[in-house]
């Protein structure tokens, strides 16, 4: 086991065709709206781009290499793409988001609960697990492990809304998956990308459970149409859903 975690430390690997033997949280939402989207090859959104900018100036800014800050006002215009064909890195991101994002690094930053939570003496970053949950192996890659709990890192369009929010992005599967890899307590630190506003969100056993529910849900969607005995073709696939 040691051996394929360490192998999944590599963005290479974790990301690439290597990771994608197992399931990961970010495979939830594919697989219990739209299973034919499984495993694709999607292009990163501007958000999920911003996050990652984000998680990286915060825990490992020695690799903030990896991305190219390109000074275009839009992705729309030639210069963006320009750079972009040229490149040839999918982590492009336009100089004013990553201002704006600097500026939210920042602020969490300056805050001392924060500072001291994250930065604490011993505490690991980027620390990838694999584990077998209910008959199906899992990977995941912790945002900061401390000698008591973990700690995610999230930026939020409207730090109002997160509880909404964590709901409708699985960060409930996130935190019942990640308590069970690591055995320890899991909170959220937040901040608004939009007034800068930080807040520290712990799970309810209600959230708990719904996250559970949706992993166990997510694997019968996995084993039903793409486990190693598979029993449905998915272009059988219909969602249904009471209202």
């Amino acid at each position: 086991m040691k051996e394929i975690t360490d192998k999944l430390n590599t963005d290479h690997h974790y990301y690439g065709e290597f990771g994608k033997q197992f399931l990961s949280n970010s495979d939830i939402g594919d697989l219990l709206t739209n299973p034919k989207n499984f495993k694709s090859n999607n292009e990163p959104t501007s958000a999920m781009l911003i996050g990652s900018y984000f998680h990286t100036a915060m825990l490992e800014p020695e690799k903030l290499g990896t991305f190219q800050i390109v000074d275009a006002s839009t992705r729309n215009t030639n210069i963006y793409k320009d750079a972009k064909v040229q490149s040839g890195k999918d982590l492009l991101l336009l100089r004013g988001e990553a201002d704006e994002t600097d500026k939210l690094v920042a602020t969490m930053k300056s805050n001392f609960t924060m500072y001291e939570e994250i930065y604490k003496e011993g505490n690991r970053f980027e620390v990838p697990v694999v584990k077998e949950i209910f008959g199906t192996m899992w990977k995941g890659k912790a945002d900061i492990v401390s000698d008591d709990c973990l700690i995610d890192i999230k930026t939020t369009s409207s730090i109002a809304d997160f509880r909404r929010s964590a709901y409708k992005y699985n960060y409930d599967s996130q935190c019942w998956l990640y308590q069970e890899f690591f055995e320890k307590p899991m909170k959220f630190f937040v901040i608004d990308k939009t007034s800068g506003m930080l807040g520290i969100f712990e799970p309810s056993e209600e959230f708990l459970l719904n996250g559970r529910a949706k992993v166990i849900a997510a694997i019968e969607v996995y084993q039903k149409f793409f486990g190693p005995d598979a029993y449905e073709d998915i272009n059988n696939f219909i969602l249904e859903e009471e209202l």
